[in-house]
């Protein structure tokens, strides 16, 4: 029982000295791009026409520097990191999106973040989201719920009449979610990272994106989310596993518990042949 004891206390402290490594670095990767976002930004655009600026490379190497020095024997995918299949072999993997939601960053909309995942055997075990302009720090450690700038953050939002879903702002634009506003309170929210943040913590009920996604889009919200107590799914229903060799996912569904059921009765209603195929 004492031996039970000892190695459950000895995991907390390890987990809590992982955590305190992943908040300062959060932290100084976000002062990185508060001192930077009055600067040229240097933007270009990826061969598949996504932006990138310096300040995505920059929070990148601070990150990686920062965790690697910290955890030398994990594995590390970052969209701004050529890959390395070692990280396959790997138990432990920090996966990371250091500013998702360039669009935003470059449009001057504080709606982007910072998004980092530890992943075990395939699953999130701890994660951090920042929006280093809100100065909003969303963390969490699985079994442990979902903390706000360093306070228990739980979702005390009740699902209404009508559901309020975060859209991706270029798929409301688009007007893919326009058969939706019918039946929902559609707010367009820039960074995926972000609006799971949102959810976990009762901003809203849902969010979903039933487009392709990268693995380092949403690892560390979709673990903000289930320690919130809600759910998350591809488009077809299927558990999200990370750290595989195609990082790509094929969407996300995103919300409370009590909603969930109401958001993917919608979207097989609406959304399928309608919309998003």
């Amino acid at each position: 029982m004492k031996g039970t004891i000892y190695r459950g206390l000895l995991l907390y402290a390890v987990m809590k000295d992982e955590m305190d490594q992943l908040r300062k670095a959060m932290q100084r990767a976000g002062k990185s791009v508060l001192q930077s976002i009055t600067n040229d930004l240097n933007t270009k655009c990826k061969a598949n026409g996504d932006l990138v600026t310096r300040i995505d490379f920059e929070v990148n190497r601070i990150l990686k520097e920062c965790l690697m020095k910290n955890f030398p024997e994990d594995g590390w995918l970052s969209e701004e990191t050529l890959d390395s299949r070692d990280r396959l072999k790997k138990k432990r993997v920090w996966i990371v999106d250091p500013i998702d939601g360039t669009k935003e960053l470059v449009g001057g909309i504080p709606e982007f973040a910072i998004s980092v995942a530890l992943v075990q055997d395939q699953r999130p075990v701890m994660a951090a989201v920042y929006n280093p302009i809100t100065d909003e720090l969303f963390t969490a450690s699985r079994g442990e719920g979902i903390w706000l700038n360093g306070e228990p953050s739980r979702s005390g939002r009740l699902v209404g009449e009508r559901l309020v879903i975060l859209a991706s702002r270029s798929e409301f634009k688009n007007g893919k979610f326009k058969p939706f506003e019918r039946y929902a309170e559609v707010r367009p929210v820039g960074s995926i990272a972000y609006k799971l943040a949102l959810v976990a913590t009762g901003k809203a009920d849902a969010t979903f994106s039933l487009e392709p996604k990268n693995e380092w889009d949403i690892a560390a919200g979709v673990l903000l989310v289930e320690e919130s107590g809600g759910r998350t799914a591809d488009r077809e229903g299927i558990s999200f596993l990370f750290n595989r060799a195609n990082t790509l996912v094929n969407g996300i569904v995103a919300a409370r518990a009590d909603a969930y059921a109401k958001v993917e009765t919608l979207i097989k209603g609406r959304g399928r042949g309608q919309i998003f195929c």
